[in-house]
This record gives C-alpha cells, structure tokens and sequence, in this order.
C-alpha cells in the first residue's frame, strides 16, 4: 500500500476514535464560548503585537545615524 494511504488510513483511524470519544462524553470538548473567547484573546494580542512593532520600527527608522 503506498505510504500516503497508510497515513490517510491511520489519520481517519484516529478521527474515528476521537469521535466516538467525544459522543461517549460529549462534556468533554471545549463549549463554543470558550472558543470564541480564546479566539478573541489571540486576535487582540496580535493586533497589540502588530501595533507594538509598527511603533519600533517607526521609532527605529528615526534614528539618527549621520553627524
């Protein structure tokens, strides 16, 4: 069998299992709203990131060099 199949068998494999895991205990997984908040974190901490290095590089291009 070629070795991408064997993958594609073992990952379908496993996301079987997953799911029937998950209507075993369906309490288990994440509620929505823990996702979307976490979501929410992660894209105000990259904007924050974003805004922190525009200001750097702002700062850093005024930088003087010359006598």
């Amino acid at each position: 069998m070629l070795p991408e199949l064997t993958i594609l068998r073992h990952l379908l494999t496993l996301l079987h299992s997953r799911r029937q895991a998950l209507r075993a205990e369906p309490e288990a997984g994440y509620s929505t709203e823990a996702v979307i908040v976490t979501a929410l974190l992660a894209a105000l901490a990259l904007t924050a990131v974003g805004i922190i290095v525009a200001k750097v590089v702002s700062a850093a291009g005024n930088i003087s060099t010359g006598p």
